[in-house]
């Protein structure tokens, strides 16, 4: 069998299982995205002489002043001693993990971590650790036993704020007190709670008081705040070694500059944006509150609101019925979510109608109902 050959039985029992997947441009209402305060949707025009591209790494020639003064109000905003801008969230987390988690350390990671967070802890080949999702007992017994043991130099608790495909908050609180307990350093992914948490928007750990009892925060800016590019939130040291030691950032390509004028930009935009945000949430209250009216049993605790479904192909009709309709709307399957567990994920945005909303309830009502769909509670 040629590689050829072996790449297209794998695509055909993909294809069999119905979780075949395929590059489609957006159409209809978005509901899929990640755009949550509206941002993204913006068109600017405006002319800029700043660079198209940066040239280099920014330990080269490819840094700017600007980005400079973007880490230092996102430090400000964050009450934080400083930040570091990443290319990308899975670089960010990538980079950060392998970087500050050394072979010989002990780490426990969220059952339903994001995939760039794994991919970041196997490249640290620290023990790893997997407890149940948001099992803070769980946690805490992974975390006596690991104490207990004199092999490990340090101990880390890896969790995401917002899980992007469960639509739940972590209990951030007890996660932090539990592994202060045991001298573990906590790290927090806020990719999906950056821009709607908290009164300027900064996300759950500075909303619940949490910044200075967290060894870093990770941030993207492609989500709420609808601009390309990540960053790390930390101690000054913190940022210092990254620069000198994380390969995602001493090996890649900088940002250009003009992203760099987005970010100023969005920062000045979402710390000012509460409207924004009680509408998102607003919305999001009316959408859940609509669905259960209906007999539908969503998923989530806030603004990402998942509609169970189980099988993969039975996902994959009930969001081409959605499409049909106008809503884009996309079916999550295995491997993003276990087998059996398919499902419709839907992201309220600030900038949606609230007609529209209201509509795209009475449409999943209509498909996934009647589809025999097990949701009703």
């Amino acid at each position: 069998m040629s590689l050829l050959d072996r790449w297209q039985r794998e695509l055909d029992d993909l294809r069999a299982l119905g979780r075949d997947r395929q590059l489609r441009p957006p159409l209809g209402h978005d509901f899929s995205s990640n755009d949550y305060l509206g941002y993204g949707a913006r068109v600017f025009s405006e002319p800029s002489p700043l660079p198209r591209g940066s040239t280099a790494s920014r330990l080269l020639r490819g840094h700017h002043p600007l980005w400079d003064i973007v880490e230092e109000r996102i430090a400000r905003w964050h009450g934080a001693e400083s930040a570091l801008i990443f290319n990308t969230g899975y670089m960010a987390n990538e980079g950060l993990l392998s970087t500050v988690i050394a072979p010989g350390d002990w780490v426990a990671s969220d059952q339903f971590n994001h995939a760039s967070i794994i991919d970041g802890l196997r490249l640290s080949k620290a023990e790893k650790v997997i407890y149940p999702h948001n099992d803070v007992h769980a946690l805490k017994e992974q975390l006596r036993r690991a104490r207990q043991s004199s092999a490990h130099r340090e101990l880390f608790v890896v969790t995401e704020s917002l899980f992007s495909m469960e639509g739940d908050v972590a209990p951030l609180v007890d996660i932090v007190e539990t592994a202060q307990n045991y001298g573990a350093n906590v790290i927090v992914d806020e990719a999906h709670s950056t821009g709607c948490f908290g009164p300027q928007g900064s996300g759950l750990v500075d909303d619940l008081g949490l910044r200075d009892r967290v060894l870093a925060t990770m941030h993207t800016g492609g989500k709420a705040l609808g601009i390309p590019g990540a960053y790390v939130a930390g101690s000054k040291v913190l940022r210092d070694y990254l620069v000198n030691r994380c390969r995602q950032l001493i090996f890649a390509t900088a940002l250009p500059p003009q992203i760099a004028r987005w970010w100023k930009e969005a920062l000045d935009r979402t710390w000012h944006d509460d409207d924004g945000r009680r509408r998102l949430h607003a919305l999001t209250s009316s959408f859940r509150g609509a669905l259960n009216e209906r007999g539908i049993k969503a998923g989530g605790d806030h603004y990402i609101v998942l509609i169970p479904i189980g099988g993969d192909v039975e996902a994959v009709r009930a969001a081409e019925k959605l499409q049909a309709a106008g809503f884009d709307v996309r079916a999550i399957r295995p491997p993003t979510v276990p087998p059996g567990a398919s499902r419709l994920r839907i992201s309220i945005h600030a900038n949606h109608e609230s007609a529209t909303v209201a509509a795209l309830a009475e449409a999943i009502a209509g498909v996934v109902l009647w589809d025999g769909s097990p949701t009703r509670p």
